[in-house]
């Protein structure tokens, strides 16, 4: 299905429009009726609606950036993509009517998840902050550090094992399965791998995780199976094992990537794999910003094309 977002900013200038015609309308006709009405206050909006979970998975080019909008009102977000991206990320949190992020996770430290999030981190209150045990010498990874140090935040080391959030009065938790080891050869395995649990309905996230950490995953007998996954690496061949896509049995599969990549992201095989299984295929350089929204029953996704 496709869509042309109206973010709540907007919503509320077309609101200020009605009401202003409305209000000339009940002066004019002296409709004392409508007095309730008029004092409904725009500065009061609601960020989620009947208890949804809400994922966005944000157009940054070659890059990954969601954000996540719980049940009970808070949010969360993985990733910001490259330098380049983080007004774009600021513009689309901001125009969903968000001034705090609650839980940012940086799934590890590669330029392409974390280049904007310093601005992120600067531009909005923040909660907690998880990273995993890597590092690396770059001035971007230097930059997100001095930021949050700047902020007094502290960061979490991101584990296997560990809850984020949790309700029980709206059922959804919020949970790492990986990194598993505290070493590794790859930097990309050492990503931040999360499940997000509501109600009957289950989402993935895996960074750019690859086929060791999946192997890792399905030998520890973690539960990887989910409606809905953001695939590992861009969809490279390095992610999304045979045994591991079985085991996900998603109902969508979404590619975070850029149009014409020079990885030649998403490799054929790996796309081949996850239609086999029976996912539809979700890419950000076809579809734009891609929005699954669930009621912990069912599951909708909508895209920009």
């Amino acid at each position: 299905m496709n869509y042309k977002r109206i973010t709540r900013k907007k919503l509320r200038k077309i609101i200020s429009s009605i009401l202003a015609v409305v209000m000339l309308c009940s002066c004019l006709c002296g409709c004392e009726e409508l007095e309730e009405f008029l004092d409904y206050d725009l500065s009061v909006e609601p960020k989620n609606h009947e208890e949804l979970l809400i994922s966005h998975y944000i157009d940054v080019g070659q890059g990954d950036c969601e954000f996540i909008e719980f049940p009970d009102g808070k949010t969360m977000l993985i990733d910001a993509g490259t330098s380049k991206n983080s007004e774009t990320i600021i513009d689309y949190i901001e125009g969903l009517g968000y001034s705090e992020i609650n839980y940012v996770v940086a799934t590890h430290p590669h330029a392409d998840h974390i280049g904007g999030m310093a601005d992120v981190i600067k531009y909005f209150d923040i909660g907690q902050i998880y990273m995993p045990y890597a590092s690396t010498t770059t001035k971007i990874f230097e930059n997100l550090l001095t930021t949050i140090q700047d902020k007094n935040k502290k960061i979490t080391t991101a584990k296997a094992g560990m809850n984020i959030t949790e309700s029980k009065s709206l059922d959804f938790t919020a949970d790492i399965i990986a990194p598993i080891s505290d070493k590794y050869d790859d930097m990309n395995n050492y990503s931040v791998v999360i499940t997000i649990q509501y109600g009957d309905n289950r989402f993935l996230y895996t960074g750019d995780a690859e086929k060791e950490v999946e192997n890792e995953l399905l030998e520890e007998d973690a539960d990887v199976s989910a409606d809905v996954i953001k695939v590992g690496h861009h969809g490279s061949n390095t992610s999304s094992s045979a045994k591991f896509v079985k085991a996900v049995g998603a109902e969508y599969a979404v590619f975070s990537l850029g149009k014409d990549n020079d990885y030649g992201h998403p490799h054929s095989e790996v796309v081949k794999r996850w239609k086999k299984a029976g996912a539809k295929i979700l890419r950000t350089d076809k579809n734009g910003t891609i929005v699954i929204t669930s009621d912990g029953i069912e599951i909708n996704a909508d895209t920009e094309t």
